[in-house]
Order: C-alpha cells, then structure tokens, then sequence
C-alpha cells in the first residue's frame, strides 16, 4: 500500500476523532486542519483550504474514512459557513457521463491559436464550449457568457467557485443564468460543486431561473454535459448530452437525417 499523504492523514485524523457511530454529519473548522497536523507531527500546509479543497474535487477521501460509510451511500465534505465544513453521508457525489449515450457531432469552430495555447483541459474545455455555443445548442437558449472563474461569498455556505457563468434569454423574454462546472484529465464532477452553484444563483441572480450546468472531457473532442435540477431537496440530472466536434466535412447526409427525427429527450 502507498504510503499515506500529509493530506490523507490529515483529513483522516479530524474524520475519526469525531466519528461516532450511526453519525451521519459531522462538523470542523478550518483551525482543526492546524491542530491535526501538530497532533500528527507533520508539516502544516501553507494553503489549509487547499487540504479540503483537494477531497472535495480532486481526490478520494481516506479507505479508513470511507470504510465507515453505510452500504450504498459515502462521505462528502461540503462547505458549512466561512472557514467551516462539514463531512456529510450521500447516496452518491461523482457524476459521470453514461457510456451508452449516442453521440450527435457538431462543426468545431475552435480556433486553432486557442487550441494550440489552451493551458489546461479546463481551460480547453471552456474555450470549446464558447467558441461552439454548446449551452445555447444544449439548452435551446441564446446565451451570453457573463463571467469566467467566479469566485464569491455565499452566506452559510462560504467560498463558492464557479468556472463561468453564462447568461441567456428565450423567445419569451425570459432570463436564465447557466453556472458552468468544467472538468478534464482525472478530474470529476462532484454533486458538491452543483449544490454550491445552485445556493451562488439563488444570491446573486434572485430573479433569473437557474440552470447549472456540468461539462466533462470524455476525450479531447467528446464533450459531456449535464444540466441539473432539485428533486426533494437532492441534485438530480435532468438532461445529458454528448456532443462530438468534428471537421465539418465529417458529417454525413445519413447522421444529419438521424437528428432531424431524433426525440427531443
């Protein structure tokens, strides 16, 4: 077995000392990051949230965490108020693409400076989904993009970023607001970052109809994306999409007269 991470052993000593049975929620502050890793004997990080940060998006909590999660649900962390979290047991937190989703091919009109100079799989992905309109073709919406990388406050929730938001409006005249969560290589979309979209909308764009978005790279030119609703209370996906980019001459009359009688749902 691999050696813990000081992440790992951090993350795992705040979990079991306040563990008890049958718990279901279990709340920390930010000043317990510094107090694990003085009981543990390990250098602090100099970015603490990055230690929450990095379970809650990048990698899996602890087996020893894990382990104490009842049949079909698992530990998440979610944010609880400024510089306060809490671990929370859910019935599921990754959202992936399915597999057996058809694929509907789109015209890339990526340029082809961006796609040379992209930094990263997520700023790659941004880009291709501006520069194809891919939340206007996957909501029926004209939407503006209104702002990268939102990073804000939102009361009992805290820090909540959101890798653009998008704006639109229909043939009624009625105003949307898209956050988009973007995700390439490894990385997933986590139940938690769709939660904070939605408490980001309800702030800042009271009066507009929310409707998070979520894209995953599934290959370089494969794009999954979901949109999300509340049922009950819980995030639950409304609509998924696979969308192909392709050279436009790649599009057969075939493919193009099987999406001209291909449901809407």
């Amino acid at each position: 077995m691999p050696k813990p991470t000081r992440y790992q052993r951090i993350i795992e000593q705040i979990f079991l000392s306040r563990f008890k049975p049958g718990a279901e929620s279990i709340s920390f502050e930010r000043e317990a990051i510094v107090r694990a890793a003085k009981k543990l004997g390990v250098k602090l990080p100099k970015n603490l949230g990055d230690v929450v940060y990095s379970f809650r998006y990048r990698a899996d909590l602890p087996r020893s965490v894990r382990d104490k999660a009842p049949a079909g649900k698992e530990w998440i962390i979610r944010p609880a108020g400024t510089s306060r979290y809490k671990f929370e047991l859910v019935a599921h937190a990754e959202i992936l693409p399915n597999q057996m989703l058809a694929e509907i091919k789109v015209p890339d009109s990526t340029s082809g400076i961006i796609a040379m100079y992209a930094l990263n799989d997520e700023q790659a992905l941004l880009a291709k989904l501006r520069y194809n309109r891919l939340i206007d073709l996957f909501t029926g919406i004209t939407c503006y993009s209104l702002q990268s990388h939102l990073r804000t406050n939102v009361q009992d929730v805290g820090q909540v970023e959101t890798d653009e938001v998008y704006v639109g409006v229909d043939r009624r005249g009625a105003h949307y607001v898209f956050p988009v969560q973007a995700k390439g290589g490894s990385d997933v979309l986590s139940v938690v970052q769709i939660e904070q979209d939605f408490a980001m909308c309800a702030a800042k764009f009271p009066n507009l109809i929310c409707r998070p978005i979520g894209a995953q790279f599934m290959a370089d030119d494969l794009i999954a994306l979901f949109e999300f609703e509340r049922v009950e209370g819980v995030v639950a996906i409304s609509h998924e999409r696979h969308y192909r980019l392709v050279p436009p001459d790649a599009i057969s009359a075939e493919e193009l007269k099987t999406y001209r009688y291909r449901s809407e749902e």
